[in-house]
């Protein structure tokens, strides 16, 4: 057997295998970020088109490959065009959008559940733990208003609720931590992020899940959001490799957008922030 270093013993045909199985891994990803910037662009119908020929494309090639190498982060990549695709194609049935996103993401629940049944993964996977209970809202808090306030200055988002009544408090929580702080952290990061880690690398595997999370927010409209929010994922990323903890991330995820489309419209200008 040949091998490119005697002193390490690597043999060149493992390496340029991991070296075919890194673009095979790759070529979705580049995929889905041109959807995205195809959608950042106005050209919504071509988005679509790349997700759909994507989210196929995966489908079939966890049907026919073996390698788990590849099985495994092509299901959690099918995650990705869903969200999107759900996302376009849900109709509006309230005038109020906060009760949009209820619709657009229980649904994720469905292959969310069917992906980490099948994978096998446990519950310690995915980070249901609460083993750093005494820092999840003292760490979720702090983070939370860090990332939206410096968020908020770039897109200046607009508020979701008509004003910071008890019951408009409630459910902006409900929806931000279940719904999306949620499903999107066990997506993103439980699901996503553990098989990238997986097969590619603990920090390649976090910053390819972060620049991911970065571009699925492409429809914001502006590229800096787009840079901003991939560095909160590599900040949430970095807490879940290092705690393994989903409620930590979820509650963080959700405290950020409560911030962003809630306390901060509404409260700021009152307190100075904006």
């Amino acid at each position: 057997m040949e091998y490119e270093n005697t002193q390490l013993g690597i043999p060149k045909s493992t390496e340029k295998s991991v070296k075919y199985q890194n673009i095979l891994l790759m070529l979705p990803v580049l995929l889905i970020i041109l959807a995205e910037l195809l959608l950042f662009s106005g050209k919504m119908q071509y988005s679509i088109w790349v997700h759909v020929f994507v989210l196929i494309g995966l489908a079939m090639a966890t049907v026919y490959t073996g390698d788990t190498y590849l099985f495994k982060p092509y299901q959690a990549l099918m995650l990705l065009p869903l969200l999107r695709l759900v996302n376009i194609s849900m109709p509006i049935f309230f005038d109020m959008t906060l009760y949009l996103y209820i619709f657009i993401y229980t649904p994720l629940i469905i292959p969310v559940y069917i992906i980490a049944v099948h994978q096998g993964f446990t519950f310690e996977q995915l980070g249901f733990t609460f083993k750093y209970w005494k820092l999840i809202i003292p760490v979720s808090v702090i983070i939370g208003f860090t990332i939206a306030l410096g968020e908020y200055y770039l897109i200046h988002a607009g508020t979701l609720i008509p004003d910071l009544s008890f019951w408009n408090i409630l459910k902006l929580s409900v929806v931000m931590i279940i719904f999306i702080g949620l499903i999107e952290e066990l997506i993103f990061r439980s699901i996503l992020q553990t098989r990238l880690e997986e097969s590619m690398g603990m920090f390649s595997g976090l910053i390819v899940a972060s620049i991911l999370f970065g571009v699925l927010h492409s429809g914001y409209g502006t590229f800096y959001e787009m840079l901003f929010v991939s560095l909160a994922g590599l900040i949430m990323g970095y807490i879940f490799q290092k705690t393994r903890s989903l409620p930590l991330i979820a509650l963080t995820h959700g405290m950020v957008n409560i911030f962003l489309f809630g306390l901060i419209p509404l409260l700021g200008p009152t307190l100075g922030l904006v």
